[in-house]
């Protein structure tokens, strides 16, 4: 553990030092002229790289897994912090600040599967479902959507909880069933209810979900194999 310390400590050295000799030196005899400051946003990303990196250094400590929570939205937010300062171009937290839910959820799914904890796989969809109705609403500026999207949050739900069940737990998955038909029911509500394009995409929407449920229904239905003890109980009687 301490040599890998070691070793870690010694290459970020040697980073920083080779990138304050590239700006203190070797650019300006090339003649460019274009700052080096403006990749500060790179000390954000080591601190990321950080948390994503030690699971993979110590994979015998199945708690550090943890980690990858906090370090893939840290690094979504030096990406974007990186692409601002590069480019000048900030209005781009405008359009994909939601990416860093989206890493938020990242983060949780690759924890439930480095720690083989489906547990985790609870948030990571809850959170990933708001993260992409906020990013498509972002880009889109359609935010009269959530007229209907807010439909998506008790769906997310139950979508999890069934996630979650793994197909071993029944109880779990009848309640994620009944949340998810519930959010289902409040779908149809407001697709009927509201009027104009926001309808017709919910009704859309609609057609689509229950058009899949048909293919579905329509998929054969794997028997459960009897036990022996109820094969032996069959040939008897």
């Amino acid at each position: 553990m301490e040599k890998r310390t070691t070793n870690f400590s010694g290459m970020f050295l040697i980073v920083l030092g080779g990138l304050a000799l590239l700006h203190t030196t070797i650019l300006p005899l090339l003649g460019w002229e274009y700052g080096l400051w403006r990749f500060w946003p790179l000390s954000v990303s080591a601190v990321g790289l950080t948390f994503v990196a030690v699971p993979f250094m110590f994979m015998e400590r199945r708690g550090l897994k943890a980690l990858f929570i906090p370090g893939f939205p840290i690094l979504t937010v030096s990406m974007m912090l990186l692409w601002g300062s590069i480019f000048n171009a900030w209005g781009i937290w405008d359009y994909f600040w939601p990416m860093v839910i989206l890493g938020l959820a990242l983060g949780f799914a690759a924890t439930a599967v480095f720690m083989r904890s489906i547990w985790f796989m609870i948030p990571a969809i809850i959170i990933g479902v708001n993260g992409l109705i906020f990013q498509f609403c972002a880009i889109t500026g359609l935010w009269d959507l959530w007229a209907i999207l807010w439909t998506m949050e008790p769906l997310s739900v139950g979508l999890a909880l069934m996630v979650a069940s793994a197909g071993k737990r029944p109880k779990l998955m009848k309640a994620g069933l009944i949340v998810s038909t519930i959010a289902a029911v409040f779908f149809s509500f407001m697709s009927f209810v509201l009027s104009g394009w926001v309808s017709i995409v919910g009704a859309v929407l609609l057609i689509v979900a229950g058009a899949g449920l048909l293919v579905r229904g329509r998929e054969p239905i794997m028997l459960k194999e009897k036990s022996p003890d109820e094969k032996l109980a069959e040939s008897i009687l």
